[in-house]
Protein backbone atom coordinates (compact mmCIF):
# COMPACT_ATOMS: atom_id res chain seq x y z
CA UNK A 1 0.00 0.00 0.00
CA UNK A 2 2.90 2.35 0.88
CA UNK A 3 4.28 1.81 -2.47
CA UNK A 4 1.30 2.26 -4.64
CA UNK A 5 0.35 5.62 -2.27
CA UNK A 6 3.87 6.79 -3.01
CA UNK A 7 3.97 5.86 -6.47
CA UNK A 8 0.61 8.15 -6.93
CA UNK A 9 2.01 10.96 -5.40
CA UNK A 10 5.16 10.76 -7.18
CA UNK A 11 2.69 10.90 -10.63
CA UNK A 12 0.88 13.79 -9.12
CA UNK A 13 4.59 15.47 -8.43
CA UNK A 14 6.04 14.43 -11.12
CA UNK A 15 4.32 16.79 -13.80
CA UNK A 16 5.29 20.03 -11.55
CA UNK A 17 9.18 18.69 -11.54
CA UNK A 18 8.98 18.20 -15.46
CA UNK A 19 8.18 21.95 -15.89
CA UNK A 20 10.87 23.23 -13.62
CA UNK A 21 13.28 21.37 -15.57
CA UNK A 22 11.92 22.69 -18.90
CA UNK A 23 12.06 25.52 -17.43
CA UNK A 24 15.83 25.92 -16.82
CA UNK A 25 16.26 24.10 -19.99
CA UNK A 26 17.98 26.08 -23.34
CA UNK A 27 15.66 26.89 -26.22
CA UNK A 28 17.85 25.03 -28.40
CA UNK A 29 18.48 21.95 -27.22
CA UNK A 30 14.45 22.01 -26.57
CA UNK A 31 14.37 23.13 -30.09
CA UNK A 32 16.55 20.47 -31.21
CA UNK A 33 15.55 17.32 -29.06
CA UNK A 34 12.06 18.16 -27.67
CA UNK A 35 11.49 17.94 -23.89
CA UNK A 36 13.44 15.79 -22.30
CA UNK A 37 14.06 14.98 -18.39
CA UNK A 38 17.52 15.31 -19.02
CA UNK A 39 18.20 18.35 -21.28
CA UNK A 40 21.44 18.33 -23.75
CA UNK A 41 22.21 22.17 -22.30
CA UNK A 42 21.00 24.07 -19.23
CA UNK A 43 20.21 27.60 -19.14
CA UNK A 44 18.56 30.31 -17.27
CA UNK A 45 17.46 32.93 -19.98
CA UNK A 46 13.96 32.27 -19.11
CA UNK A 47 14.40 33.59 -15.69
CA UNK A 48 16.57 36.13 -17.25
CA UNK A 49 13.96 37.52 -19.48
CA UNK A 50 11.41 37.65 -16.69
CA UNK A 51 13.54 39.47 -14.35
CA UNK A 52 13.87 42.22 -16.90
CA UNK A 53 9.60 42.94 -16.14
CA UNK A 54 10.65 42.21 -12.67
CA UNK A 55 8.97 45.18 -11.46
CA UNK A 56 5.49 44.47 -13.37
CA UNK A 57 5.89 40.88 -12.09
CA UNK A 58 6.03 42.43 -8.53
CA UNK A 59 3.60 44.40 -8.72
CA UNK A 60 1.47 41.97 -9.94
CA UNK A 61 2.02 39.75 -7.16
CA UNK A 62 0.86 42.36 -5.27
CA UNK A 63 -2.40 42.76 -6.49
CA UNK A 64 -2.86 38.96 -6.42
CA UNK A 65 -1.76 38.74 -2.58
CA UNK A 66 -4.36 41.87 -1.50
CA UNK A 67 -7.33 40.36 -3.43
CA UNK A 68 -6.05 36.92 -2.75
CA UNK A 69 -5.97 37.65 1.63
CA UNK A 70 -9.09 40.34 1.09
CA UNK A 71 -11.17 38.10 -1.10
CA UNK A 72 -10.40 35.30 0.90
CA UNK A 73 -11.40 36.60 4.26
CA UNK A 74 -14.51 38.34 2.77
CA UNK A 75 -15.29 35.06 1.06
CA UNK A 76 -14.96 32.75 4.03
CA UNK A 77 -17.08 35.26 6.35
CA UNK A 78 -20.16 35.27 3.95
CA UNK A 79 -20.29 31.79 3.25
CA UNK A 80 -19.80 30.50 6.80
CA UNK A 81 -22.34 33.12 8.30
CA UNK A 82 -24.57 32.28 5.21
CA UNK A 83 -24.42 28.39 6.06
CA UNK A 84 -24.74 28.71 9.28
CA UNK A 85 -28.23 30.55 8.88
CA UNK A 86 -29.85 28.31 6.38
CA UNK A 87 -28.04 24.95 8.90
CA UNK A 88 -30.45 25.81 11.92
CA UNK A 89 -33.77 24.44 12.45
CA UNK A 90 -34.62 28.08 14.25
CA UNK A 91 -34.60 29.75 10.87
CA UNK A 92 -37.97 29.93 9.65
CA UNK A 93 -36.64 31.12 5.65
CA UNK A 94 -33.72 28.65 5.72
CA UNK A 95 -35.53 26.55 2.79
CA UNK A 96 -35.91 29.18 0.89
CA UNK A 97 -32.75 30.76 1.05
CA UNK A 98 -31.07 27.40 0.58
CA UNK A 99 -33.24 27.41 -2.85
CA UNK A 100 -31.47 31.40 -3.38
CA UNK A 101 -28.03 29.31 -3.25
CA UNK A 102 -28.94 26.33 -5.27
CA UNK A 103 -30.78 27.87 -8.45
CA UNK A 104 -27.89 30.03 -8.72
CA UNK A 105 -25.44 26.37 -9.47
CA UNK A 106 -28.03 25.19 -12.05
CA UNK A 107 -28.47 29.30 -14.18
CA UNK A 108 -27.06 32.15 -13.93
CA UNK A 109 -27.86 35.44 -16.06
CA UNK A 110 -25.01 35.08 -18.68
CA UNK A 111 -21.81 37.09 -18.91
CA UNK A 112 -23.22 40.34 -20.91
CA UNK A 113 -26.08 40.92 -17.73
CA UNK A 114 -23.00 40.23 -15.44
CA UNK A 115 -20.61 42.75 -17.59
CA UNK A 116 -23.35 45.54 -17.34
CA UNK A 117 -24.15 45.04 -13.48
CA UNK A 118 -20.67 44.99 -13.03
CA UNK A 119 -19.28 48.07 -15.33
CA UNK A 120 -22.53 49.89 -15.03
CA UNK A 121 -24.72 49.59 -11.58
CA UNK A 122 -21.80 48.55 -9.05
CA UNK A 123 -19.45 51.30 -11.24
CA UNK A 124 -16.49 48.86 -10.70
CA UNK A 125 -14.82 49.27 -13.92
CA UNK A 126 -10.59 49.49 -13.10
CA UNK A 127 -11.65 48.96 -9.56
CA UNK A 128 -10.10 45.80 -7.29
CA UNK A 129 -12.96 45.26 -5.91
CA UNK A 130 -13.90 43.55 -9.30
CA UNK A 131 -11.47 41.13 -8.61
CA UNK A 132 -12.77 40.49 -5.54
CA UNK A 133 -16.93 40.49 -5.64
CA UNK A 134 -17.69 38.15 -8.57
CA UNK A 135 -15.62 35.44 -6.67
CA UNK A 136 -16.81 36.37 -2.95
CA UNK A 137 -19.86 34.06 -3.10
CA UNK A 138 -20.17 30.46 -4.06
CA UNK A 139 -23.23 28.24 -3.43
CA UNK A 140 -21.52 25.30 -3.78
CA UNK A 141 -19.20 26.52 -0.82
CA UNK A 142 -22.44 27.34 1.26
CA UNK A 143 -23.89 23.68 0.45
CA UNK A 144 -20.55 22.00 2.15
CA UNK A 145 -20.72 24.57 5.05
CA UNK A 146 -24.08 23.61 5.74
CA UNK A 147 -23.66 20.43 5.46
CA UNK A 148 -20.62 20.73 7.86
CA UNK A 149 -22.45 22.80 10.67
CA UNK A 150 -25.10 20.09 10.44
CA UNK A 151 -22.71 17.32 11.90
CA UNK A 152 -20.08 18.89 13.78
CA UNK A 153 -21.80 21.48 15.46
CA UNK A 154 -24.61 19.82 18.03
CA UNK A 155 -27.73 21.53 18.48
CA UNK A 156 -27.84 20.59 22.32
CA UNK A 157 -24.28 23.28 22.83
CA UNK A 158 -26.12 25.89 21.12
CA UNK A 159 -29.11 25.26 23.52
CA UNK A 160 -27.49 25.63 26.29
CA UNK A 161 -25.07 28.48 25.11
CA UNK A 162 -29.12 30.17 24.72
CA UNK A 163 -30.37 29.27 27.93
CA UNK A 164 -27.32 30.94 29.66
CA UNK A 165 -27.81 34.08 27.60
CA UNK A 166 -25.82 34.27 24.62
CA UNK A 167 -26.51 35.78 21.59
CA UNK A 168 -26.39 34.60 17.89
CA UNK A 169 -23.24 36.41 17.22
CA UNK A 170 -21.82 35.27 20.33
CA UNK A 171 -22.89 31.93 19.56
CA UNK A 172 -21.32 31.87 15.82
CA UNK A 173 -17.73 33.41 17.19
CA UNK A 174 -17.11 31.75 20.55
CA UNK A 175 -18.90 28.28 19.79
CA UNK A 176 -19.38 27.51 16.16
CA UNK A 177 -16.23 29.00 14.42
CA UNK A 178 -13.69 26.97 17.04
CA UNK A 179 -15.47 23.78 16.12
CA UNK A 180 -15.82 24.37 12.65
CA UNK A 181 -11.93 25.14 11.49
CA UNK A 182 -11.48 22.02 9.47
CA UNK A 183 -13.97 23.14 7.31
CA UNK A 184 -13.59 26.33 7.36
CA UNK A 185 -9.99 26.21 6.54
CA UNK A 186 -11.01 24.00 3.61
CA UNK A 187 -13.55 26.12 1.99
CA UNK A 188 -10.71 29.27 2.38
CA UNK A 189 -8.29 27.29 0.44
CA UNK A 190 -10.84 26.60 -2.13
CA UNK A 191 -11.56 30.18 -2.24
CA UNK A 192 -7.60 31.05 -2.16
CA UNK A 193 -7.14 28.83 -5.08
CA UNK A 194 -9.88 30.53 -7.07
CA UNK A 195 -8.61 33.63 -5.89
CA UNK A 196 -5.21 33.15 -7.26
CA UNK A 197 -5.76 31.48 -10.60
CA UNK A 198 -8.21 34.04 -11.70
CA UNK A 199 -7.59 36.07 -14.78
CA UNK A 200 -11.22 36.08 -16.80
CA UNK A 201 -12.47 39.09 -14.43
CA UNK A 202 -9.30 41.30 -14.93
CA UNK A 203 -9.61 40.78 -18.42
CA UNK A 204 -13.03 41.79 -18.36
CA UNK A 205 -12.57 44.82 -15.94
CA UNK A 206 -8.70 45.71 -15.82
CA UNK A 207 -7.38 47.81 -17.90
CA UNK A 208 -5.48 50.23 -15.53
CA UNK A 209 -1.90 48.20 -15.83
CA UNK A 210 -1.60 48.97 -11.83
CA UNK A 211 -4.25 46.82 -10.98
CA UNK A 212 -3.38 43.67 -13.50
CA UNK A 213 -3.21 40.45 -11.08
CA UNK A 214 -0.02 38.03 -12.05
CA UNK A 215 -2.52 35.71 -13.70
CA UNK A 216 -3.66 37.88 -16.24
CA UNK A 217 0.44 39.71 -17.06
CA UNK A 218 1.81 36.31 -17.00
CA UNK A 219 -1.20 35.89 -19.57
CA UNK A 220 -0.53 38.68 -21.82
CA UNK A 221 3.72 38.27 -21.65
CA UNK A 222 2.81 35.38 -23.44
CA UNK A 223 0.89 36.55 -26.18
CA UNK A 224 3.34 39.12 -26.14
CA UNK A 225 6.24 36.90 -27.11
CA UNK A 226 3.78 34.68 -29.38
CA UNK A 227 3.40 37.75 -31.01
CA UNK A 228 7.10 38.57 -31.72
CA UNK A 229 7.48 35.45 -32.51
CA UNK A 230 4.69 35.17 -35.41
CA UNK A 231 5.89 38.66 -36.63
CA UNK A 232 9.77 38.14 -37.15
CA UNK A 233 8.28 34.48 -39.07
CA UNK A 234 6.38 36.94 -41.75
CA UNK A 235 8.93 39.50 -41.61
CA UNK A 236 11.68 36.43 -43.03
CA UNK A 237 13.89 37.70 -40.02
CA UNK A 238 16.41 35.18 -39.36
CA UNK A 239 16.40 32.14 -37.19
CA UNK A 240 18.89 34.01 -34.32
CA UNK A 241 16.39 36.78 -33.46
CA UNK A 242 14.13 33.53 -32.81
CA UNK A 243 16.56 31.57 -31.13
CA UNK A 244 17.13 34.92 -28.21
CA UNK A 245 13.36 34.56 -27.24
CA UNK A 246 12.85 32.08 -24.95
CA UNK A 247 9.68 30.35 -26.06
CA UNK A 248 8.94 26.91 -24.29
CA UNK A 249 10.93 27.44 -21.05
CA UNK A 250 9.32 30.78 -21.02
CA UNK A 251 6.13 29.96 -20.53
CA UNK A 252 7.06 26.95 -18.07
CA UNK A 253 9.09 29.50 -16.14
CA UNK A 254 5.62 31.66 -15.74
CA UNK A 255 3.89 27.82 -14.52
CA UNK A 256 6.67 28.00 -12.02
CA UNK A 257 5.93 31.60 -10.62
CA UNK A 258 2.58 31.48 -10.77
CA UNK A 259 2.48 27.83 -9.32
CA UNK A 260 4.86 27.50 -6.53
CA UNK A 261 3.72 30.47 -3.93
CA UNK A 262 0.17 28.88 -4.05
CA UNK A 263 1.90 25.13 -3.48
CA UNK A 264 3.83 25.90 -0.57
CA UNK A 265 1.08 26.94 1.34
CA UNK A 266 -0.69 23.56 0.89
CA UNK A 267 1.05 22.41 3.88
CA UNK A 268 -0.66 25.19 5.91
CA UNK A 269 -3.93 23.84 5.39
CA UNK A 270 -2.83 19.65 4.75
CA UNK A 271 -4.23 18.78 9.16
CA UNK A 272 -7.39 20.92 8.12
CA UNK A 273 -8.26 20.16 4.92
CA UNK A 274 -8.12 16.07 5.76
CA UNK A 275 -9.63 16.43 9.02
CA UNK A 276 -12.69 18.21 7.32
CA UNK A 277 -12.70 15.06 4.58
CA UNK A 278 -12.73 12.82 7.25
CA UNK A 279 -14.66 14.04 9.87
CA UNK A 280 -18.34 12.47 10.57
CA UNK A 281 -17.24 9.70 8.88
CA UNK A 282 -17.36 8.02 12.22
CA UNK A 283 -20.51 8.20 13.90
CA UNK A 284 -19.92 8.40 17.78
Amino acid sequence: MHFLLGTFAFLCIFPFLYVMIISISSEQSLSLNGYSIIPSAWSLEAYKYLWHMKSQILQAYGVTMFVTVVGTFISVSIIAMYAYAISRKQFRYRKQFTFIAFFTMLFSGGMVPFYIVMTQFLGLRNSVWALILPLAVNAFYIIIMRTFFQRTVPEAILESARIDGAGELRIFFTIVLPLSIPGIATIALFSTLAYWNDWFNALLFIDNPNLVPLQSLLMRIENNLDFIRQNAMLTNQNSTILASIPQDSARMAMVVIATLPIALSYPFFQKYFIKGLTIGGVKE
